[in-house]
């Protein structure tokens, strides 16, 4: 069996190849945006900074479930990613494909009120979950 150095680990050149640096990053960025998109918005909520839940409650609780299914879906992956589950990138393709388009979706209120550095901060949220994808794609099926 051939082997290639990936990091300081040396790891079998095939498609069982076990978790490593190919799919350690989009794993744990799952994680950590998954986690972070609950406390942002449990925060926002518990702070009463969702003025919309009075002024438009239909929509923000229509967004606030596809922000949520988004989050969970991203922990779900990130942790299977972790662990090495079998069905782990599939589902992490979905996960970071609802990422991106709530990255594209969401800046837009930010925009309305010139907060460009959230704006900002969803465009490096963008080119990271694309990153992750791209890293994904380019992984081994079984991993």
């Amino acid at each position: 069996m051939e082997r290639r150095v990936v990091g300081l680990s040396t790891m079998p050149d095939t498609l069982d190849t076990p978790l490593g640096a190919s799919v350690a990053f989009p794993g744990w960025y799952a994680v950590i945006v998954g986690a972070l998109m609950l406390a942002q918005w449990g925060f926002s909520i518990a702070a009463g900074q969702v003025p919309e839940l009075q002024s438009e409650p239909l929509r923000i609780a229509f967004h606030l479930v596809a922000e949520g299914t988004t989050a969970v879906l991203l922990l779900v992956a990130g942790v299977a990613l972790l662990r090495e589950r079998t069905w782990a990138r599939d589902l992490a393709l979905v996960a970071f494909g609802a990422l991106i388009y709530t990255t594209i979706v969401s800046p837009g209120y930010f925009a309305q009120l010139g907060q460009w550095p959230f704006v900002a901060m969803f465009a490096a949220l963008l080119a990271l979950a694309v990153a992750c994808i791209v890293i994904l794609v380019r992984s081994p099926k079984g991993v």
